[in-house]
């Protein structure tokens, strides 16, 4: 059983997702707009929020934001809006996943059954390592345990998949990675992504790296390393 936020401004489809995640076994909190999405989680913050784009007041993508500021929690984003701009706009933000309505509530669940269950294994392999040591790279410091990267003096503000990705380059220095592994490993192998996720979500790293964003290299053809 997981806590999951539901946040969408249509009554019968948030009653719907409700009941169908109550009966998966989870504990469901509701909201139908952005800013009472917001202090909802700061007041009980939920293992999951499924995350309408088009809200009133608030729009899911700056809900999205301002929860990446703080929370780790994987968010999946639920829109109308099915182009593909619009589909690496939402990811950019910080979503973990995106469904475009229609969508089958069985298709809903699936995702978020996998969402959780990454989350399990990374808590299971966090807890297997707890005596792991902090990964060192200059003034970069990552911390698998916490879930925190910092440089220097200064916490890196790093979504879920930003720092699975760093953590994944600096855990295997020199060694490429193909963007399809780094989307199986991030996403999961039934994700219908696309490179360009894998493209962007480096070069927000990158970007929030500084200078040391450099040691990120692209393998031309192929993908990614990290380089020592």
């Amino acid at each position: 059983m997981a806590s999951v936020l539901v946040v969408e401004d249509e009554g019968a489809l948030n009653d719907l997702l409700r009941a169908e995640l109550e009966t998966e076994g989870h504990a469901v909190r509701q909201a139908r707009d952005g800013r009472t999405a917001l202090r909802m989680v700061e007041e009980e913050t939920p293992q999951l929020v499924i995350l309408d784009w088009m809200l009133p007041g608030l729009d899911g993508l700056s809900v999205c934001r301002q929860l990446r500021q703080r929370y780790l929690m994987p968010i999946i984003m639920l829109t109308a809006r099915g182009e593909e701009v619009d589909r690496v706009l939402g990811l950019e933000v910080g979503a973990d996943d995106y469904l475009v309505k229609p969508f089958s509530m069985r298709e809903l669940l699936a995702r978020t059954r996998a969402a959780l269950r990454r989350v399990e294994l990374e808590g299971r392999r966090g807890a297997g390592n707890s005596a792991q040591e902090v990964i060192a790279q200059g003034e970069l410091r990552v911390d698998p345990s916490s879930h925190r990267a910092t440089m220097g003096d200064e916490e890196l503000a790093l979504t879920p998949k930003e720092f699975d990705l760093l953590l994944l380059f600096v855990s295997n220095p020199g060694r490429a990675f193909n963007r399809e592994f780094l989307i199986e490993r991030l996403w999961g192998h039934d994700y219908e992504g696309f490179d360009r996720a894998v493209d962007n979500h480096i070069r927000r790293l990158r970007s929030k790296l500084g200078d040391f964003g450099e040691k990120i290299t692209t393998v031309w053809g192929l993908g990614y390393r990290f380089v020592p």
